[in-house]
């Protein structure tokens, strides 16, 4: 089996993510910053927040589920903001988006919020509603049981230090894996955290038995040449059974986003 985790960057680097996406076409995709228009939108839109301005690929959930039609395709929106067509304002829907191969059953799912709630009226003021979304799914050849939780989290423009509201986001994180899995279940919890390596999030998920795939490997960074800041490290993935892994690596090429996805074989 394999899963990957990647921050999509609300398809900016489109021409390269689909095809992507159609040739891995991985067992469990789970993505970040994805974006979903309830009205209908031509294919680009711009996301704006004072200075930063950024295309959007207006219905790039839909066009994901298109490119992997045995997949299920799962969406789950952290807000609803504005994406502008010019001068023209059109309604968006933000968050996260899960996909699973048929051929795995989905057999228990939790979906809530880690930090405030759903913001229907705009994305709001950062740091901004986070969701994370698990999955329990059963592998018919193996016989077993697992669960797939990801999260967004949040994102301060103070950076990626230790804050109260990020302890009580790996409470809740923590709180929406348990409550998916059974016991005995191999569980994985994945996704763009935002935080350093030595952060508490990580040391409190490392205390509920959970051992990071990307530090404990010497890793240099999850983020690629797209990204011009310092700090290379934002996305993680963890395993409570670490001796399952076959497989995991970040990858730096191609640059499908600026964000570099996080690939685990089972």
């Amino acid at each position: 089996m394999q899963i990957i985790s990647l921050n999509a960057w609300g398809g900016t680097r489109h021409d390269l993510l689909l095809p992507w996406i159609t040739a891995t076409a991985p067992d469990v995709l789970c993505l970040q910053e994805v974006i979903d228009s309830p009205v209908p939108a031509p294919g680009w839109l711009t996301y704006r927040d004072g200075d930063h301005v950024l295309p959007q690929r207006a219905s790039l959930f839909a066009e994901i589920a298109a490119a992997l039609p045995d997949h299920a395709a799962m969406f789950c929106p952290a807000a609803t903001g504005v994406l502008w067509d010019g001068d023209r304002a059109l309604p968006s829907h933000w968050g996260l988006a899960t996909f699973v191969h048929r051929r795995f059953p989905v057999i228990g799912q939790v979906q809530g919020f880690v930090h405030k709630d759903y913001s229907p009226d705009g994305y709001g003021d950062h740091p901004r509603s986070r969701s994370a979304h698990a999955v329990r799914l059963f592998d018919p050849v193996r016989k077993r049981s697992l669960t797939v939780t990801q999260m967004h989290g949040l994102r301060d423009p103070r950076g990626k230090h230790d804050t109260p509201e990020r302890a009580a986001q790996a409470r809740r994180l923590l709180d929406i894996c348990t409550r998916a899995s059974r016991p005995g279940d191999l569980r994985i919890i994945c996704g763009d955290f935002n935080v350093e390596p030595d952060s508490e999030t990580l040391a409190a998920l490392a205390d509920a038995g959970f051992v990071e795939l990307v530090t404990s490997r010497g890793l240099p960074g999850t983020r690629n040449a797209l990204y011009p800041k310092p700090g290379r490290f934002a996305d993680y993935m963890l395993m409570d059974q670490p001796h399952m892994v076959r497989r995991f690596e970040v990858l730096y090429s191609p640059e499908v986003s600026d964000h570099c996805p996080l690939v685990l074989d089972l």
